[in-house]
């Protein structure tokens, strides 16, 4: 599957590249579309120095809540739900108590803690898969929870509309809470029905019936706070959090007499080796993207999906908003940029940046998290991972659409 996908990146920035020499008289694509390749190369560089402090950092003091029993304690408790969903993971693994951290730093907007811990969750499931280059079912269901992009508090969005003067920079707090939840549904259902998993299980059910209505409270909570209480709240409960984890790490390794300084030089180490092994797949998966988007491929499809729209008659004011969407499964950094730009021509509360900042906050960078989850364990064959994980991203897309016009009208 990724051989196919990253082949026909090309093919169509081929195409796109020729008929914009022939048809536009537009030479100069090819020189864009060769630029595009050494500039992604040496953002693949720039990302990784990132991602070497980074996965550094979380994976030394993950290793102190390993030996400590913080995981083992995590995978205990949920192991009759991922014996349901993941029958393939003993019961009391610790790749589940790693998966269960990882969603909660993913719902808590915590990227920086997220990918390290989720890193860590694939590489414990790696152990667990008989093939070598052929993804589990257990790391498909993990990745496609993992771009469905479940977030409760997604505060860097609202550092992006505080910088470009919102006065209520929390306005699409409501609407990416419901998108979001409407991708991370669409992506557990498309996995379940490929892989055959019985979601209507009695213990299933017990755990997600409380879980939603959990959800359903801290909603009706925050939808009762003003905005001055909410962008406080999200940015107080995100770092209390994150630091509180660390402590909670220390804390628990010292009262069991684990050595925490020794261990987490010892995570860190392992950090170290992760990243340096993920530099040839990211490489390969940015200057894919970054051809495909040098060639005016997705400028073509904005232009097609306009003229659709228009011919049917419907409001097309959502288009304005497309870019950020067909950019965020492909770049992180270029859906942002494509949010920015949205914000500054028709402005910070108009609809198609309303619906560009939801979109941003609703779906995730599918592509980049596909290579750098499967390629730290050197899985080759995707199976249905890049299936689901798309159409997760296109029910967020779609949420976010009917969720805005229903807002913001």
């Amino acid at each position: 599957m990724l051989n196919g996908l990253w082949l026909s990146f090309f093919l169509v920035a081929a195409l796109a590249g020729l008929s914009r020499w022939l048809f536009g008289d537009d030479p100069a694509v090819f020189a864009a579309m060769v630029e595009s390749l050494f500039a992604m190369a040496k953002l693949s560089v720039e990302v990784m120095v990132v991602l070497f402090g980074t996965l550094t950092l979380w994976l030394g003091f993950l290793r102190i809540a390993e030996k400590a029993g913080l995981v083992d304690l995590l995978g205990r408790a949920l192991g009759p739900l991922f014996a349901r969903l993941m029958p393939e993971v003993p019961r009391g693994h610790p790749a589940l108590g790693f998966i269960t951290l990882n969603f909660a730093a993913n719902g808590l907007g915590l990227d920086n803690a997220a990918t390290p811990i989720g890193l860590k969750a694939m590489r414990a499931l790696q152990e667990l898969n008989p093939s070598q280059t052929v993804a589990s079912n257990a790391q498909i269901l993990f990745l496609v929870l993992n771009t469905s992009s479940l977030t409760l508090l997604p505060v860097s969005i609202f550092m992006y509309r505080v910088q470009q003067g919102a006065p209520d920079p929390t306005l699409v707090f409501l609407p990416i809470l419901l998108a979001t939840s409407a991708s991370t549904l669409a992506g557990l259902l498309a996995v379940a029905l490929v892989q055959r998993l019985r979601l209507w299980d009695p213990v299933v059910l017990a755990y997600l019936i409380p879980g939603a209505l959990a959800l359903g409270a801290f909603m009706a909570l925050l939808a009762g706070l003003s905005a001055t209480a909410l962008a406080a709240l999200s940015s107080l409960l995100g770092n209390l959090t994150l630091f509180g984890l660390i402590l909670l790490f220390l804390l628990v390794g010292a009262l069991r007499r684990v050595p925490v300084y020794e261990n987490f030089i010892e995570g860190a180490k392992e950090g170290f080796d992760v990243a340096k092994s993920l530099l040839p797949y990211l490489v390969a998966m940015l200057c894919a993207i970054g051809v495909l988007r040098a060639s005016g491929a997705l400028d073509l499809g904005l232009d097609g999906i306009r003229a659709l729209v228009q011919a049917l008659g419907w409001d097309s004011r959502f288009i304005d908003a497309l870019p950020t969407a067909l950019m965020k499964p492909f770049s992180g950094s270029a859906a942002r940029a494509m949010l920015i730009e949205t914000m500054q021509n028709f402005g910070v509360d108009s609809f198609p940046a309303l619906l560009a900042a939801t979109v941003q906050g609703s779906t995730e960078t599918t592509f980049y998290v596909l290579a750098v989850y499967f390629g730290a364990v050197g899985i080759q064959r995707a199976r249905h991972a890049v299936g689901c994980a798309l159409l997760a991203d296109l029910s967020g897309i779609l949420a976010a659409i009917a969720v805005c016009y229903w807002f913001f009208g």
